[in-house]
């Protein structure tokens, strides 16, 4: 059978990506097939396949640990290998811009952030990557706080028109008053 097809079948059954990978891994596949078939079975499109097994062949795929399958699996799990990208719409990709120029603006924003951010913007889930942006704080020496949260009050305005969810329209309020100067000491969510 051939391993995107078994891929295919096993994620049908309910199987996560990082146990389809183990299960392929542990019939004796090689990891970076595997790895590939599973991609293929979610429909990531072959572009990013490609880059995404690049980034992490040599520390991962080339030279597989025994009895490393679900370990190896999970970790290219958390990784985003497995992400399934979502097409957003014009107001999605604006809203990713006004990410982007928060993030820019932020004046150091650590690595693990930065890709749980990365990860959201693939799959489309921006009210997690808004909810999270709303909660950090730009650094005034190296960031530029003021259109960090002028970026967040337009990303939140346009997310707030498609989305009724009620975090996002007091992450939305945060970031006003952020925004016209409000203390940053200020605790999140105060007087609503």
């Amino acid at each position: 059978m051939h391993l995107a097809t078994l891929a295919r079948h096993t994620l049908s059954r309910g199987a996560t990506p990082a146990a389809t990978y183990a299960l392929l891994a542990r019939l004796g596949h090689r990891p970076a097939p595997c790895a590939r078939a599973v991609c293929l079975a979610l429909d990531i499109p072959l572009p990013d396949i490609s880059r995404r097994l690049a980034d992490c062949h040599d520390a991962l795929l080339a030279d597989p640990r025994p009895d490393s399958e679900a370990d190896t699996g999970e970790v290219l799990e958390a990784l985003g290998v497995f992400d399934v990208p979502k097409s957003l719409t014009p107001t999605e990709l604006a809203v990713v811009a006004h990410f982007l120029t928060a993030v820019d603006a932020h004046g150091s924003l650590r690595p693990g952030h930065h890709h749980g951010l990365t990860r959201w913007f693939t799959t489309g889930n921006l009210t997690t990557a808004y909810l999270s942006l709303a909660a950090a704080q730009p650094l005034p020496r190296t960031g530029d706080p003021t259109r960090y949260w002028t970026a967040l009050t337009t990303a939140g305005e346009l997310l707030a028109t498609a989305n009724p969810d009620a975090r996002i329209r007091y992450a939305l309020a945060h970031c006003r008053a952020r925004a016209a100067g409000a203390s940053p000491n200020e605790p999140y969510g105060k007087g609503r």
